[in-house]
């Protein structure tokens, strides 16, 4: 599903959550998710799917939350997202992955740099990856998660001052020689209000910290992940693919 239309999804799973009835998770917004995985087409009467299956990548550092989510998606006889109807199958676990202080990382979903701002065009403006500042609103974004998820005292945080995003250049100059893009303007929702926001799609290096790492490996980078932004995954053998895969976003 192209990721203009992630908000619809973001929706129907906020909306699975309230459902759920758990109060303590009404506000939890320690949780990332992927775009929907299938075979598409776009034609002039709107979207189509081909694939008789569709995947969704879900992600939260709470295996409590994690359980209730999916008792909920599961209870479901049929879910509804836009005019797609999907009937909830099964589930799998992946694999833990192990993280270090240098991870290079695919992204599965648009890295939102900037917080969303109603009638502001400033929100939306370009930020070249190979900057100093992409990495550094990076970083204070993650040290406010990190702070606000309540897990990391605030002279633990002082000690995570190494963070430095490195873009894969020639990812970038490809993407720019045959005219795509890694940057584009999507819309979000929040509190019923429409907002567009700039989303980056490119793979990249991180050092950081290992519990940085993992933090953002679990929730997400950038703003509105729990909207469906800033996924990521860890490059290995089969990165070539994973980066194809990420031209649909280009």
């Amino acid at each position: 599903m192209p990721f203009h239309h992630q908000f619809l999804l973001a929706q129907a799973i906020k909306g699975l959550i309230m459902l759920g009835g758990k109060s303590e998770f009404f506000t939890f917004n320690q949780y990332n998710f992927s775009g929907l995985k299938g075979q598409i087409k776009i034609s002039r009467k709107g979207l189509h799917f081909y694939s008789s299956r569709v995947t969704l990548v879900f992600s939260s550092p709470s295996k409590d939350f994690i359980e209730y989510f999916l008792s909920v998606l599961f209870g479901q006889k049929e879910l509804l997202i836009g005019n797609l109807q999907l009937v909830p199958e099964s589930h799998e676990n992946e694999e833990a992955m192990t993280v270090g202080e240098s991870i290079k990382f695919l992204c599965i979903s648009p890295i939102v740099l900037l917080p969303a701002s109603f009638n502001d065009e400033q929100n939306k403006r370009f930020i070249s990856p190979e900057s100093d500042e992409f990495s550094d609103l990076l970083y204070d974004n993650t040290m406010t998660r990190m702070d606000a998820s309540g897990k990391f005292p605030s002279d633990k945080l002082a000690d995570f001052y190494k963070f430095q995003l490195v873009a894969d250049h020639d990812y970038l100059n490809k993407i720019q020689t045959t005219h795509k893009k890694f940057a584009r303007i999507y819309p979000l929702y929040d509190a019923d209000v429409k907002y567009e926001v700039r989303g980056y799609t490119f793979p990249f290096t991180l050092y950081a910290p290992q519990p940085v790492q993992q933090f953002v490996y679990e929730n997400g980078l950038g703003h509105f992940s729990h909207k469906g932004f800033g996924m990521l995954d860890i490059a290995n053998a089969n990165s070539i693919a994973k980066e194809e895969s990420m031209e649909m976003y280009a």
